[in-house]
């Protein structure tokens, strides 16, 4: 008979798999390369920069404490300044070691989000672009977040979509030092609602050219549609059923 690992042991492999400075050797290279070297940011960087921008202005402050986890070279941070004070982190230190002496209103500390020591319940809002799924442990991930933030704070959150990224062709081949564990709307839900009520669940980009998504976006199946409907309003449609690149949230610290 074969004892099965329990979750804990499984969580517990995956961050001794994956050595948290082969993460950081990999996300140095990363963000040197996309985010320093080529700044110009893709169209799936851009939607969710302004979903995260048109929250903050529903949100209506200018005052607000605001912590980005996994901020690569702190591009998202500049957009963020108008709203309050600041903070981004990331475990590419060398990338922050010279963003700081660039941005010197922003506050950035280099690390593991899991070890760096933020008061419990300091911030309003917590923005993260597509982290979680570079995290071993989401579940730990998600409740670190809750603890930072005050009651009522709210998380703006992107991560890549599973649904859509194993049905596109467009991918790029996971390197060293990646974590890469996609999930799902289901799963994104499940990791969010012990400690949050989820106002917004949507996606952005629809992409995909596999199994249904090639007959979905497909240029005779849309071309066809268009009779009926323009085409931002079939890309809408989309978005919406969680066809997109990317899952956007946007949800409250829970009370209970």
């Amino acid at each position: 008979m074969i004892n099965m690992p329990n979750k804990e042991s499984i969580e517990t492999w995956e961050r001794k798999r994956f050595d948290i400075e082969d993460q950081r050797r990999f996300w140095n290279s990363w963000n040197r390369e996309y985010r320093e070297q080529n700044k110009k940011l893709g169209l799936v960087n851009r939607r969710q920069a302004q979903m995260v921008i048109d929250w903050l202005m529903r949100i209506g402050r200018k005052d607000l404490n605001v912590l980005e986890v996994g901020c690569g070279s702190g591009w998202l941070c500049q957009q963020l300044v108008p709203f309050g004070q600041v903070t981004g982190t990331d475990l590419s230190d060398d990338v922050l070691d010279r963003t700081k002496a660039i941005s010197k209103e922003i506050r950035f500390i280099s690390g593991d989000f899991f070890q760096l020591d933020f008061p419990i319940a300091s911030f309003d809002v917590v923005v993260s672009l597509e982290v979680l799924a570079h995290v071993a442990d989401q579940t730990a991930f998600v409740a670190k977040i809750a603890r930072l933030l005050r009651p009522g704070g709210h998380l703006m959150l992107a991560t890549q979509n599973r649904f859509a990224l194993k049905r596109w062709s467009g991918v790029v081949p996971q390197g060293v030092g990646q974590i890469r564990k996609w999930v799902d709307v289901k799963t994104l839900r499940r990791l969010l609602t012990s400690e949050f009520d989820v106002i917004e669940l949507t996606s952005i980009v629809p992409v995909g050219d596999r199994g249904i998504l090639r007959v979905i976006n497909s240029l005779k199946v849309n071309k066809l549609i268009s009779v009926f409907a323009s085409r931002s309003r079939i890309e809408g449609l989309k978005e919406r059923f969680f066809l997109g690149h990317t899952l956007m949230v946007l949800a409250r610290r829970s009370a209970r």
